[in-house]
């Protein structure tokens, strides 16, 4: 693993400008050198749009970024086919979403017409517009936000496109010490857009494919596939993990090992990744919702209840 050290970098990177917030910087590089996609829910003014801009200005990749409202078109993210007067043809101009890393702001602002819209550039990497299919540059990873104490105004997020994101994060706010930092360091000028990239994107590719070479044993194949399993089990849940979300665990726990260090995955890779691939992918039942009930607690108590592979 020659490069290892370099999402290290990343992450110091990041830190320098996301004050506090260490796990949440690990776990979204975790998530790019994946090759997933990211969510990030959370309140308004905590530092979601500075994650995803200091994130892609860090590995010097072409960055765009997608405000949805209610009147986003799906032509305005995936282009569309304008007509040349000078050639008398159609020619392909790109949308937003033909980039390398994509902020989709505040997804749950536009219409599911437009939401669904991105559903082939994240899993199969290309977009369709007038029957001519465009393959997207690797790497493309999409970053899309939203705020969950608004309603008004707003599209819930159905779940074939929640199953899409490899992971769902929320920043939270900063404790005391840490928001006086950071009030320090917007008094004396610092923000995100002086942010530097530490790799280029050929390293960041070829750290993406160190990350597919991390030894997963059968235990742990094991292991995570019992865990997926006893989602689909469980008498809280309606809707269980799907296959694609066993393919997330072990990719996600690929990447965690990868992060620290590794180039094998252990039960504690997959135990730090779990809930937050898993938790936007279940569904509960009505009761489990009536007797409050989290995703949160039900992931762990599954968790707890699988053994653990030595």
């Amino acid at each position: 693993m020659l490069n290892h050290k370099k999402a290290q970098d990343i992450i110091q990177n990041i830190n320098q400008f996301l004050i506090g917030k260490n796990e949440i910087v690990e776990l979204s590089v975790i998530t790019l050198l994946a090759g997933g996609h990211l969510l990030l829910e959370d309140v308004p003014g905590v530092g979601k749009t500075t994650l995803a801009n200091v994130l892609a200005a860090s590995v010097g990749c072409g960055f765009s970024r997608i405000q949805f409202t209610p009147d986003t078109l799906p032509g305005d993210v995936l282009g569309a086919s304008i007509y040349n007067m000078k050639t008398g043809e159609f020619s392909y101009v790109p949308g937003a979403i033909v980039n390398h890393i994509v902020l989709v702001d505040e997804i749950n602002r536009t219409s599911p017409k437009t939401q669904a819209a991105l559903l082939e550039a994240m899993e199969e990497r290309q977009v369709t517009v007038d029957k001519v299919t465009y393959p997207l540059e690797e790497p493309f990873f999409v970053i899309a936000t939203q705020n969950p104490v608004e309603f008004v105004g707003t599209y819930h997020l159905p779940e074939a496109q929640l199953d899409r994101f490899l992971m769902k994060l929320s920043i939270g706010y900063p404790n005391l010490t840490d928001e006086h930092k950071m009030s320090v360091q917007f008094i004396e000028g610092k923000n995100s857009a002086q942010a530097t990239s530490v790799v280029e994107r050929q390293e960041l590719l070829l750290m993406q494919e160190e990350v597919q070479q991390i030894t997963v044993s059968d235990k742990m194949v094991e292991y995570i596939v019992k865990l997926i399993a006893a989602t689909r089990e469980s008498e809280l849940l309606v809707l269980g993990g799907s296959p694609r979300a066993t393919l997330g665990l072990i990719s996600a726990g690929r990447s965690c090992a990868y992060v620290s260090g590794r180039d094998y995955v252990i039960p504690d890779d997959v135990q730090r990744v779990l809930p937050h691939v898993l938790c936007h992918r279940i569904m509960l039942t009505v009761d489990a919702r009536m007797n409050q009930k989290t995703p949160e607690k039900i992931i762990a108590d599954i968790q707890s209840r699988i053994r653990v592979p030595i």
